[in-house]
């Protein structure tokens, strides 16, 4: 889709495309969470694993390091897990000797205890304009995808080696694998479309090329990468957001930051990822979801909007309701709440009928 003076100009800055290898799995319009550890307060990985599985729906999650152990602790969870491999490891991983060891100490530990479904290569590469970063990238890619054959893993965990979109996406679809990316509502609006961003009742906005009125920013975002992908060719490719949220709190200068919009923004997200009603240009279908982020983390650098995506305080209590909790999980509160009362109601039963027998 063709950027307009109708619409909205946050495709360039609010969308960011990520490299991946992949593993061959099915996508559907799970939810998922990132799961950042920019922080000092936040509980023992292994909490939050526990957390996650007995506590919530979410299924999937991301970690942004390959941090042993975070691997370690989602082992035996069947929680699918996509480990981040750091920018500022990509032009060592061109070198050989350090793939294969890049493997040994964060794949094969742990896999296939730990549900490891996706490793991404870097985070938002192309836009940090980073020479060496983006001319090291394709190679990293390459070799790592040798120490993956080396490991016998390459079969289970596919590479992918852009040089441009058009490569990119051709190498997606012969290892089916999904094409992801980062579409930020937030980063997007002003005050005149913010609730174009968080779904609410809008006029919404009229592309003058397609004639499509888009009542939401996320599927107008969505439909320009399709958009981008069909041009070339390969508009049979799966989307999956890999991040996508809003802020609790942000800079008095910042629209729509907030606790309120950010618990309305995820859950009309959720409930519309998941309707099957997908896009204009990509009807009928869900999208699997990533959720930024698990946690607040208090020491990101930054605006302060940035440390503050998190759905859940470092106690594990929800910052705001967005429907992820596990209905057993209220009923479990409301149970403890009732054998309590039940519990003094009986001894105030006991000490009045003593009292009655004195």
């Amino acid at each position: 889709m063709a950027a307009s003076s109708s619409l909205p100009h946050h495709v360039p800055t609010a969308l960011t495309l990520l490299f991946i290898l992949v593993s061959a799995t099915t996508t559907n319009g799970s939810i998922g969470v990132n799961y950042g550890t920019v922080a000092d307060d936040l509980p023992p990985p292994g909490e939050v694993a526990r957390f996650l599985l007995q506590s919530t729906v979410i299924n999937r999650v991301r970690i942004f390091d390959p941090n042993p152990e975070l691997i370690q602790a989602f082992a035996h969870t069947g929680i699918q897990l996509t480990v981040t491999v750091p920018n500022d490891q990509i032009p060592r991983l061109a070198n050989l000797s350090f793939a294969q060891q890049w493997i040994k100490s964060y794949i094969q530990p742990y896999f296939p205890a730990t549900n490891l479904v996706r490793i991404l290569v870097g985070n938002e590469v192309l836009s940090t304009g980073n020479r060496l970063l983006i001319g090291t990238l394709v190679p990293a890619m390459q070799t790592l995808h040798a120490a993956l054959a080396g490991a016998s893993l390459d079969r289970r965990i596919q590479i992918s080696t852009p040089h441009s979109l058009e490569p990119l996406l051709g190498f997606l679809r012969s290892t089916n694998s999904p094409f992801m990316i980062n579409p930020y509502p937030f980063f997007g609006c002003s005050e005149e479309t913010l609730d174009y961003a968080l779904f609410r009742p809008n006029l919404g906005f009229l592309d003058p090329n397609t004639r499509i009125r888009y009542t939401n920013m996320l599927d107008a975002q969505l439909d320009a990468v399709f958009s981008a992908m069909k041009s070339l060719g390969f508009g049979d490719l799966e989307i999956v957001i890999a991040e996508t949220g809003w802020p609790s709190k942000g800079e008095p200068s910042q629209i729509g930051a907030g606790q309120e919009n950010a618990a309305q923004y995820n859950r009309n997200l959720m409930r519309h990822v998941n309707s099957g009603d997908g896009t204009p240009l990509m009807p009928n279908r869900t999208f699997e979801t990533y959720i930024f982020s698990l946690f607040n983390e208090d020491l990101k650098p930054g605006p302060t909007c940035e440390r503050n995506f998190g759905l859940f305080g470092p106690d594990l209590t929800p910052a705001y309701d967005v429907g992820i909790l596990r209905p057993t999980v209220s009923t479990a509160v409301a149970a403890r709440q009732y054998c309590n009362a039940a519990a003094l109601l009986s001894s105030s039963v006991a000490i009045l009928l003593l009292t009655m027998g004195n």
